[in-house]
């Protein structure tokens, strides 16, 4: 089985296709599973942020994987295979996890060292895990990936370079003035209640806003997000928690407003924008991070209006001036890819060494057996001696070739050691795969806790 990713980003396809093709918490679940349905695939997990889409499986053959793949991520999106195939990029094997690493470490975001595709990276195993579609190799290619990017964060400056999405946004907003300077009095309205509403919402308040109302269709979220944001110590920021049929009301009360909802259509038409404007003094801020977008894009139009999404962001990023740091980052992005690379390889041919010495103390066992059936006469510490002896023996003999073969199986092209092995020592093939599975049901339960 081999790693393939199938998927499009903001640095593949247009927002106008991003937006199209997002996936609804259901449909990523919907398209897991029929992922593993489909008979190219023993794994997957799908990685979906506000500027990605990508599908992830352990695959028995690559042609038959990408054509699977995209196939199925044109039925779950509801674009067209037609239309979509021009946008997707296709990672394989080593290639595959190059990409994940780099996308872990913020290389390959909108800005880039931005760090909160880790949080969106470990929420894609934690789908997988759930629905079981995620075996051993997908678990340790994510785990690992979390691991890379937090050393990434660590050793080198990369937060130096990269921000997150909201700091981003509301640096565009501001327009040239410094953000805490521009966000300080102000009265922010922030729709949805989710990780991005959370981060945007406590980034306005290190800003210096002075209020804060959270919107949401699940009233319960937003309370829980205000009574965070007004505990003692904290901000100092005044926020409380209304209801989505309250916007229109807050919007005319709002200086700033962030919105990042799962909504399918729009939350903000450009007449509610309109309207909200009529008659003020003061423009209107307005930051849509959802993907597809929640506001009106004809807000733009809007006297007064100033408003930056998702697109507008896109065109930002790429004049971005970029880190020293990146190289940096980038060299360890390379030394992780070769290190999981020998591991998964050295991983491949354990079963094989775990069934030739089984097979080697089943030997042991029956010739032991049969000595004692010759020499009835030996009394318990004979027996054990000769039974010790036989044992060390045969472990001698296998030391060197089972830790040289497992040395040699790290290197690139070491995967036909396992096979040599298997054939010189005639080893049963099912019982390779019951060692093989029983590592993956134990890996399983052991990654299962680390999410």
């Amino acid at each position: 089985m081999s790693l393939l990713v199938v998927g499009l980003s903001h640095r593949s396809a247009p927002v106008s296709i991003l937006e199209r093709a997002a996936l609804a918490a259901d449909t990523q679940a919907k398209l897991l599973q029929d992922t593993l349905a489909a008979e190219p695939a023993a794994e997957g997990t799908v990685l979906a942020t506000c500027n990605r889409i990508e599908l992830y499986a352990d695959v028995d053959k690559f042609h038959a994987g990408v054509a699977e793949l995209s196939t199925l991520l044109a039925q779950h999106s509801g674009v067209g295979l037609d239309e979509l195939t021009p946008y997707l990029y296709v990672h394989y094997e080593d290639r595959a996890v190059h990409h994940l690493f780099s996308v872990a470490c913020g290389l390959d975001s909108m800005v880039v060292g931005e760090g909160q595709i880790l949080g969106q990276i470990k929420d894609a195993l934690a789908l997988g895990q759930d629905l079981h579609t995620a075996g051993r190799l997908l678990n340790d290619l994510f785990q690992q990936a979390l691991r890379v990017g937090k050393r990434a964060h660590s050793e080198t400056g990369i937060d130096r370079a990269g921000q997150s999405l909201v700091t981003f946004g509301l640096e565009q907003l501001a327009d040239g003035t410094d953000v805490d300077t521009w966000a300080k009095g102000k009265k922010a309205l922030v729709i949805g209640a989710g990780s991005m509403s959370s981060l945007a919402a406590a980034t306005l308040a290190r800003s210096g806003v002075s209020e804060i109302v959270i919107a949401n269709r699940t009233l319960a979220r937003a309370e829980r997000l205000a009574q965070i944001l007004n505990e003692p110590g904290g901000t100092g920021v005044a926020a409380h928690a209304v209801e989505m049929v309250a916007v229109g009301d807050e919007l005319t009360r709002a200086d700033v407003v962030v919105s990042c909802t799962g909504a399918t259509g729009l939350v903000l038409t450009g007449e509610d924008v309109e309207t909200a404007v009529r008659g003020r003094r003061t423009p209107l801020a307005l930051l849509d991070l959802a993907m597809p977008r929640d506001i009106d894009a004809a807000a733009h139009r809007v006297p007064g209006v100033r408003l930056v999404d998702i697109e507008s962001l896109a065109e930002a990023s790429a004049d971005a001036p970029m880190a020293a740091d990146v190289d940096q980052v980038r060299g360890i992005v390379s030394d992780e890819v070769a290190a999981f690379g020998a591991a998964q390889r050295a991983a491949h041919i354990t079963p094989t060494v775990v069934a030739l010495r089984t097979m080697a103390a089943d030997v042991v066992a029956v010739e032991v057996a049969r000595l004692e059936g010759r020499l009835p006469d030996l009394d318990d510490k004979q027996r054990a001696e000769i039974t010790q002896t036989v044992r060390r023996v045969v472990d001698k003999l296998l030391h060197a070739p089972t830790v040289r073969v497992k040395q040699l199986a790290s290197e690139p092209g070491g995967a036909g050691y396992a096979d040599a092995l298997r054939t010189l020592f005639d080893l049963d093939p099912e019982t390779v795969a019951s060692v093989s599975r029983a590592d993956l049901n134990d890996a399983d339960v052991k990654n299962r806790g680390r999410v």
